[in-house]
């Protein structure tokens, strides 16, 4: 559980676009999700589509990524992903 960082912190990448900090080794997140996310479309100039659909491509072959905006959840049981929304969503493959 989680809202925008604290969401992507789950994944497994978060990608290389949102690290910003120093002292990082890599774009690593948790992992305990097997999906990555982009932070909501267009909330910021670097937050367009196009902008989610070059991260997508960015964390390479078979990852699984969605793009969510804040009235997007998404529920994960036993590894199976739902998504619940009332706003705008989109997922994105890395091939």
């Amino acid at each position: 559980m989680g809202v925008s960082a604290g969401s992507m912190v789950l994944t497994p990448r978060i990608g290389e676009t949102f690290v910003s900090w120093p002292d990082a080794r890599d774009d690593s997140g948790l992992g305990i999700v097997e999906f990555s996310l982009f932070p909501p479309p267009d909330l910021f100039p670097q937050n367009t589509t196009a902008h989610a659909e070059q991260w997508a491509a960015e964390l390479g072959p078979g990852a699984r990524c969605f793009v969510v905006d804040d009235e997007t959840a998404l529920v994960v049981v036993d590894g199976r992903v739902e998504v619940v929304s009332e706003g705008v969503w989109r997922e994105l493959s890395a091939d």
